[in-house]
C-alpha cells in the first residue's frame, strides 16, 4: 500500500487517513472479541471503559504481557504500513476503548512513553477527533490564535497521527450523541459524507495501536515458559 496517497495535506504534518482499512467481517470479528474479553480486562473510567493489551506503559518500562493472536492479526496489518521508524519498529501495545453515544475523551497528548506515532482503528461507529495546537505542552494550555481542526473517523477506518501532530497538538472527542459535519473537518473529501450531514453516534470500539520503546526486564510469572 502506498501510504503517501492517504496523507491529509490540509492538516499540519502529519496525519494519514485510510477509509475501510478493515472489512465489515473484520469489524464484526473485532467487536465480538472485545465484547467477549474476560471481565478483569476491563477498566471502568468515568466516561468510558477500556482494555490494555501488551502491558501497562510506565516510565520505568512496560512489563510485557502476551498480546492475543486475534489482536496480532491487526497489529501485523498495521506493521505492514511501516509507519513506525520506516518499518524498523513493530507495534507492541493496544489500548481498546469503548465509547457509548454521548461519551468522549478530554483534550490531551499521549506523551513520551510511546513512539510518536499513534494509529487508531474505529469499529461500530464514526466519531469526530478534534485537534488544537497547545502553547505549553507541559501545562497543556491552548494558544488563543490556534484554530481547531477536526478529522471524521468513519467505521472501519484507520488514522495515523505523527510528527508535530503528535507532539504539539492536543486531541479530544467531544461528548455528543450526534455530529453535524462542518468545514472544520479537513478530511471530508476522503469520506463518503458531505458538509452539513448529521451523523448519529453508536457504540464505538477503537483500537489504539502503539509502539512502547522502553520495556521492563521483569516477566510476569504466568507468562514465563515452564522449564
Amino acid at each position: 500500500m502506498d501510504i503517501s496517497s492517504f496523507l491529509i495535506p490540509e492538516a499540519p504534518p502529519s496525519i494519514f487517513y485510510i477509509p475501510n482499512f478493515v472489512t465489515e467481517s473484520e469489524e464484526e470479528y473485532i467487536i465480538n472479541r472485545v465484547n467477549t474479553a474476560p471481565k478483569p480486562k476491563w477498566t471502568q473510567l468515568r466516561n468510558r471503559r477500556l482494555q490494555n493489551w501488551g502491558g501497562i506503559p510506565h516510565p520505568n518500562g512496560m512489563i510485557v504481557e502476551e498480546i492475543p493472536q486475534w489482536l496480532k492479526l491487526f497489529l501485523n496489518k498495521v506493521d505492514d504500513l511501516k509507519l513506525y521508524e520506516k518499518g524498523n519498529l513493530k507495534a507492541n501495545h493496544v489500548l481498546v476503548n469503548e465509547y457509548l453515544p454521548g461519551q468522549g475523551i478530554m483534550a490531551h497528548v499521549d506523551g513520551p512513553l510511546f513512539y510518536p506515532t499513534i494509529i487508531t482503528i474505529s469499529c461500530g461507529s464514526h466519531t469526530i477527533l478534534n485537534f488544537q495546537k497547545q502553547k505549553d505542552i507541559d501545562k497543556e494550555t491552548y494558544t488563543e490564535e490556534s484554530k481547531k481542526l477536526s478529522i471524521l473517523l468513519e467505521r472501519r477506518s484507520l488514522i495515523a497521527v505523527m510528527d508535530s501532530m503528535y507532539t504539539d497538538y492536543l486531541h479530544e472527542i467531544e461528548e455528543k450523541t450526534e455530529d453535524k459535519l462542518n468545514d472544520s473537518i479537513v478530511n471530508i473529501n476522503k469520506t463518503k459524507y458531505s458538509i452539513n450531514d448529521c451523523l448519529k453516534r453508536d457504540t464505538r470500539i477503537s483500537l489504539t495501536i502503539r509502539h512502547v520503546p522502553k520495556l521492563s526486564k521483569i516477566k510476569l510469572p504466568f507468562l514465563m515458559k515452564k522449564k
